[in-house]
């Protein structure tokens, strides 16, 4: 199985608990992510809950030509104002596995996604990822990055 990674760093103008609150919240997924997406979640669980390992996460996205497609993830390692990691347990990926870094920073935070996935269906799916998947993939992690300008502002340092 080929597996793909991807890199990304934002810095943020919000403390690190502010960081911490509004991206360890399911529910906050769908305010930064692309509306075509149509990202929703459905687990039942209170949006209140504090995240924790073994937390399991249930949605419905249509990451492809409107599909309405059933994910589910793992919160599997927490270590509360520094990082978080979900994993598909079940969805359209082979493997999804994606770190989130919270560092503070001069006038903010910085936040760094690690995320490793892999897709199905062998050599077909290496053709998928080249012709579509990965573009997806970055376009959805570029519409977060305006997304979160767009309600908490732009970094300015100190």
């Amino acid at each position: 199985m080929k597996t793909y990674a991807l890199i990304i760093k934002q810095n943020l103008p919000l403390t690190l608990a502010e960081a911490w609150d509004f991206f360890s919240s399911p529910h906050n997924l769908a305010k930064i992510t692309p509306p075509e997406m149509d990202f929703v979640v459905t687990s039942t669980y209170n949006g209140e809950a504090k995240m924790y390992p073994g937390m399991v996460i249930t949605y419905k996205v249509s990451p492809l030509l409107g599909i309405k497609l059933n994910w589910m993830t793992e919160i599997t390692h927490v270590e509360e104002g520094k990082y978080f990691v979900d994993e598909q347990r079940f969805g359209p990926y082979a493997l999804w596995h994606h770190q989130h870094h919270f560092k503070e920073i001069p006038g903010g935070v910085e936040m760094t996604d690690l995320l490793h996935y892999a897709i199905p269906f062998g050599v077909f799916g290496q053709l998928a990822n080249g012709l579509f998947v990965a573009n997806k993939v970055k376009e959805v992690f570029e519409f977060r990055e305006k997304a979160v300008v767009e309600l908490f502002g732009e970094y300015k340092g100190r």
